[in-house]
């Protein structure tokens, strides 16, 4: 059956690949957004311009239109995005999807004997920081953790909105990764740079950014509430990562350990001094099964090195 979609947030990355998925199952599928990154979809789809950290404008855009059966939220960074989700769209959506991050676990630490589940986050208890300026630009990256984890908390406080929340792991894709988080790693092949870890065994989960849009989608059509983790399985530290890269390229790579001590993330993205793996036993017991890393992440380093220059 054919339902009415909204998409907060569906112009490039993740949210393309979503969209293209829903108009090939046949559904009605309207993007939200400011209207500055084109898109592909042509008349295929309807789009309401709009700024979604205005709250004003949000209520005025969905005011008079139909419910919708799924709403999909890429854009919701902060508890008082989430508010402004709440007072738009609370009785206009059948089905709320935030997207969220594996990054959400980083208040947990990073001495984990075993994968993270979903419940090891007390969302609920957390408090809510009304004072804090999350709309400031500047402190966009600063506050991309907490504001996260402070926008899932205040969703399931609010509790009007029927909301499944997906973790998903950190998204690896080709050239059209805006992170460059993997093309870090091939510019340093490629240049034959020495790469700085802090913990071999500080292992990630990741995902592919076409299963992760499978994933959504899947939990769009789905009746769960709450909060499910989204991974590939295997998962791979900063200095693993590496290694495969200069495996796929047939380049030698140099990897030296850190002195102990530096911050998380600071000698390069997913450089961690612990593991940080999903737990997805929620996902499968639900009836999802994901790939493994191994079944992408090669096809996706040589990707990046086509696009090296």
């Amino acid at each position: 059956m054919s339902k009415n979609v909204l998409v907060i947030g569906g112009t490039r990355f993740i949210g393309k690949l979503l969209v293209q998925r829903l108009m090939r199952a046949g559904h009605r599928v309207t993007i939200a957004t400011r209207g500055y990154a084109p898109d592909p979809f042509g008349e295929r789809v309807d789009r309401v311009r709009v700024d979604r950290r205005n709250e004003l404008a949000m209520r005025k855009a969905f005011a008079d239109r139909a419910p919708f059966d799924i709403v999909f939220d890429h854009m919701c960074y902060s508890p008082l995005d989430a508010a402004i989700a709440v007072r738009a769209l609370a009785g206009k959506a059948g089905r709320y999807v935030l997207t969220s991050t594996i990054d959400a676990y980083r208040v947990l630490g990073y001495a984990h004997a075993q994968p993270l589940r979903e419940d090891d986050l007390a969302v609920e208890a957390l408090p809510i920081d009304t004072a804090y300026p999350w709309h400031e630009p500047a402190r966009a990256t600063e506050c991309y953790v907490a504001g996260k984890l402070q926008a899932e908390a205040y969703l399931v406080r609010d509790g009007s909105l029927p909301l499944a929340t997906v973790r998903l792991a950190h998204v690896l894709g080709g050239p059209e990764d805006f992170t460059g988080r993997l093309a870090h790693y091939v510019d340093l092949a490629r240049r034959g740079a020495t790469l700085d870890h802090t913990h071999e065994g500080g292992r990630l989960s990741f995902i592919d950014p076409h299963a992760a849009a499978d994933f959504l989608f899947w939990t769009g059509m789905q009746s769960f509430t709450g909060a499910v983790n989204a991974a590939s399985d295997g998962g791979l530290s900063a200095a693993q990562l590496y290694r495969r890269v200069g495996e796929v390229l047939d380049t030698r790579v140099a990897l030296r350990r850190a002195a102990p001590g530096a911050a998380p993330g600071r000698l390069s993205p997913f450089d961690l001094p612990g593991p940080m793996e999903l737990d997805t036993s929620r996902a499968k017991g639900l009836g999802y099964r994901f790939g493994h890393v191994e079944d992408w992440i090669d096809d996706t380093i040589r990707q990046h090195d086509l696009a090296y220059i």
